[in-house]
């Protein structure tokens, strides 16, 4: 932990809050993108869609990740899904 001073000592333990609501969030992320990646018919990926886009927004509002690097990810998901047969 942070030494010496009050304010060193609170950005320590808000970084380390901050770094376990990252990781929860970034899992929850590359979990939902391993889901739809692994849809097999085009019914269960677009059935599937609604609920990566709004994990993948939910990250970018949090900044986990880059709002336009949501957008990329969004938009190839969509393509994937509507490429399926």
């Amino acid at each position: 932990m942070a030494k010496r001073t009050p304010s060193a000592q609170k950005q320590a333990r808000k970084s380390r809050r901050r770094r376990l609501l990252n990781r929860q969030t970034k899992l929850a992320l590359k979990t939902a993108l391993k889901s739809a990646a692994a849809a097999k018919s085009k019914e269960e990926a677009l059935k599937q869609l609604p609920e990566v886009q709004s994990v993948i927004d939910k990250s970018a509002r949090r900044r986990v990740i880059h709002p336009k690097a949501a957008s990329r990810l969004k938009a190839r998901i969509a393509r994937e899904a509507a490429e399926l047969k």
